[in-house]
């Protein structure tokens, strides 16, 4: 037996009349009893019939368990009743967890209740407890055949009650999230005898149609009997051979059945599913923006870098075009008239200074009559600046016309239009001696425009007999 605290008397036998130093008061024997049971029995389940229930106005819960041979008292706290999920009646049989303790005040022994389920749930819950083990054994619920689901599914199948109130949650988050995905209500009983039958039959049926990529399975809460068609093995294995990725939305967070283990992703609750399937619209939008503007800014850097590629293969192609070397004397022109164009521009630059300081001091002028003089000073000379440019840029053209003019003098081809012709021997080297040639040999002659093949005849001496 447990030996009492320290800090109470020990008994003292009462032999020979003898009295014990201090006795104990009523409050302390009890304080001792509540102490060794708390300490030394264990958390109990008890099982037994409901009586004497009591629902005070502070939220506490007093009742009686009692079978055919004995009672006990219960009390179950405001904090731990909550989480109760029916309503116990007198005469109800049920299922308790809790501790052994004393209630000193009146001495009553009593047990202080932290859980408490119907007693046909507890048979349900071992039932579930062998399923789960077993079909886990077996691989059902294993995390290597879960899918994905879709990113934005095209259309959505909801596996429930048509008047239910998950319907109506699923439904209102799907239109707040994203409305433009189509909804397919596949309509069964969520509870009694029948309903594991429909929802498979569901399943299948949406399997066969395929006209949804992702379905929901959903309930509301309720008890573990209201939920049991979602704990039938039948449904678990049908939701796991599903085709299509399947989202289990049953009952409340705290609601745990096979469906939810079977399923490719599972909710806390009905409303909870229908925010795994479809994104938040203003979000996709907004990544719908950015992704476009990346793509565009690809695009035109793409352009840009194709453009830049062209132009080099354009300037390659003019540098092998067979006309380049002709054209040089062109260049040679073009390199002139910029010579001109910068020199004409450092000028212009050179006046824009000017008025720049023009400018400058006509501000730091602030008299208004020196201020009109000035401007007009000013827009005179403008008058004679623009005359001179004018005539510069006329001698300049003179002189250019004049440089052209030379260069074309010059210009083989202009001799030739003047009835001149080149003479090219078979090796297209040009013929200047008339005694490089022998009779028989083919020369070309080009012409202004056009030249012709011959084949030499006669070759004559030079005249003045060289």
């Amino acid at each position: 037996m447990p030996r009492p605290p320290g800090d109470w008397p020990a008994p003292r036998s009462a032999a020979n009349g003898a009295r014990p130093e201090r006795a104990l008061s009523v409050s302390e024997l009890n304080r001792m009893a509540r102490r060794l049971l708390e300490g030394d029995l264990p958390a109990v389940w008890i099982s037994g019939e409901v009586s004497n229930l009591a629902r005070p106005a502070s939220g506490h819960w007093y009742l009686t368990l009692k079978d055919e041979q004995a009672q006990v008292r219960c009390v179950m706290f405001r904090g731990a009743n909550r989480g109760v999920r029916f309503a116990p009646a007198n005469g109800q049989t049920v299922l308790g967890h809790g501790r052994v303790s004393l209630y000193e005040p009146r001495g009553d022994f009593q047990l202080i209740l932290e859980h408490l389920e119907a007693a046909g749930d507890g048979l349900l819950r071992q039932r579930l407890e062998a399923l789960i083990a077993r079909l886990t054994a077996e691989g059902l619920f294993a995390p290597e055949r879960k899918r994905p689901l879709p990113a934005l599914p095209r259309c959505i199948g909801v596996i429930t009650s048509p008047t239910g109130a998950a319907i109506r949650d699923v439904l209102n988050v799907l239109r707040r999230r994203f409305a433009a995905v189509p909804v397919v209500l596949y309509p069964v009983a969520v509870q009694g005898e029948g309903a594991k039958h429909e929802i498979v039959a569901a399943l299948e049926t949406a399997a066969a149609r395929a006209e949804c990529d992702v379905l929901i399975v959903a309930r509301g809460g309720g008890s573990l009997e209201d939920l049991w068609a979602f704990n039938e093995e039948i449904v678990a294995r049908a939701i796991a051979a599903s085709p299509i990725p399947v989202v289990s939305g049953v009952g409340h967070e705290i609601d745990v059945t096979l469906a939810d283990l079977a399923a490719d992703l599972r909710a806390p609750t009905p409303s909870g599913a229908a925010e795994l399937v479809v994104p938040d619209s203003s979000e996709w939008a907004r990544r719908v923006e950015r992704l476009a503007a990346r793509s565009q800014a690809a695009v035109r850097r793409r352009l840009l870098a194709e453009q830049r590629k062209l132009a080099t293969i354009t300037a390659r192609l003019r540098r092998a075009d067979p006309g380049y070397r002709l054209r040089q004397s062109a260049q040679r022109l073009d390199e002139l008239g910029q010579r001109l164009r910068r020199s004409l521009a450092r000028r212009l630059q050179v006046d824009a200074l000017r008025w720049q300081g023009l400018e400058r001091r006509l501000h730091r002028a602030s008299p208004a009559l020196r201020v009109a003089v000035t401007r007009d000073r000013l827009q005179a000379g403008r008058a004679r600046l623009t005359l001179a440019l004018r005539a510069r840029l006329r001698a300049t053209g003179l002189t250019l016309a004049g440089v052209a003019g030379r260069l074309n003098a010059v210009s083989p081809l202009q001799t030739l239009e003047r009835g001149y012709a080149i003479v090219l021997a078979a090796d297209g080297t040009v013929v200047r001696d008339a005694g490089a040639l022998r009779r028989g040999d083919a020369v070309t002659a080009r012409l202004a425009r056009g030249s012709v093949t011959a084949t030499v005849v006669e070759v004559l001496p030079p005249e003045g007999g060289e």
